[in-house]
């Protein structure tokens, strides 16, 4: 017993030259699926050191790929629960591991074990030669590697019991110190099932608001530019009323033009000549002057003339014919 004080003497010396040389150990921070949950303001960082009373530990093979699956299939079996909290290194070529049923939190959630830190590639992991002991509360833990067999071991009970087995090992020993070891959290398959759920339906909500703002600015834009085009129809639509007005305008112009007095004219000319056997040639509109020009016989190009005060005869024709020329 007095060697066993002395051991727990120095080892509470080291730890406390452990606190004032080393920092504090580092806290974990939330992850990806924290974030896309929008879980990260809810994720506790200060986790509480606790050593549940039904923790196990093994290895299995590593296998790229299947780690956690392997680790879950093989903590499950050891505590008999598929609701089993684990954390796993990955060493060489074999997976070690510490679990504990998921029921053993129940009075210490957010907690974590400082065993954790002594797996191989830990803050606390110095070889396998050595063993890892941490004490809370009149409870004690070892960890160590058998020689032999080269098997995780792990002993858990009450530290007068613990203490004097470990005692009787031919082996260096280490305490945790959980105020400068590295805080190693506690992994659920359930709970990183059903975290990941609500990052996939947060998701999924906000890509479904996202899409909904998207098609609320493109249905926004399509009324604005429908009430743009209906304008542009009202202006276009105005135009051609406007240009049918004038057009209707224009043809009464046409239909009040001097066109069918003029035809009147040169029809009531080619009857009137062709009582005298003559025949028009010319008729011609220059504003508001009309010229027409006409063969008849000789005879009868005086008695024109004559009748009309405007004509005259400008040449002879051939055939006893004459040339006459009228104006208005």
């Amino acid at each position: 017993m007095a060697f066993l004080k002395g051991f727990e003497k120095s080892q509470e010396q080291t730890g406390s030259e452990q606190v004032k040389d080393k920092p504090p150990g580092k806290k974990p921070g939330p992850g990806l699926s924290d974030y896309l949950a929008g879980e990260e303001k809810d994720f506790v960082r200060d986790l509480t050191p606790y050593l549940p009373q039904e923790l196990v530990g093994g290895s299995v093979p590593y296998v790229a790929g299947t780690e956690e699956e392997a680790i879950w299939n093989a903590a499950s079996q050891a505590c008999g629960t598929e609701k089993v909290h684990y954390i796993y290194v990955i060493d060489g070529a074999r997976v070690w591991y510490l679990a504990c049923p998921s029921s053993s939190f129940a009075s210490n959630p957010d907690s974590w074990c400082p065993l954790a830190a002594a797996l191989p590639g830990g803050s606390e992991f110095w070889d396998k030669e050595t063993v890892y002991l941490y004490e809370q509360e009149g409870q004690a833990s070892a960890l160590r590697w058998d020689p032999e067999t080269g098997r995780m071991q792990v002993f858990l009970g009450a530290a007068r019991t613990i203490l004097p087995r470990v005692q009787s090992m031919d082996a260096n020993f280490v305490t945790i110190d959980p105020k400068v070891a590295d805080v190693v959290p506690w992994q659920s398959k359930s709970l990183k099932t059903e975290k990941l759920s609500r990052a996939v339906v947060r998701l999924l909500i906000l890509s479904g608001l996202a899409t909904n703002l998207i098609v609320a600015i493109v249905l926004v834009f399509n009324i604005i530019s429908i009430g743009s085009i209906n304008r542009n129809l009202h202006d276009v639509k105005a135009k051609t009323d406007q240009a049918a007005l004038d057009l209707v305008r224009n043809a009464a112009n046409v239909m009040q033009s001097d066109t069918i007095k003029h035809m009147v004219r040169v029809q009531e000319l080619v009857d009137e000549l062709s009582l005298i056997n003559g025949y028009l040639v010319r008729y011609e509109v220059k504003g508001k002057k009309i010229d027409w020009e006409a063969i008849v016989p000789q005879a009868f190009a005086d008695k024109v003339v004559s009748e009309n005060s405007r004509s005259e005869v400008i040449g002879r024709e051939e055939g006893d014919r004459a040339r006459i020329k009228g104006h208005k």
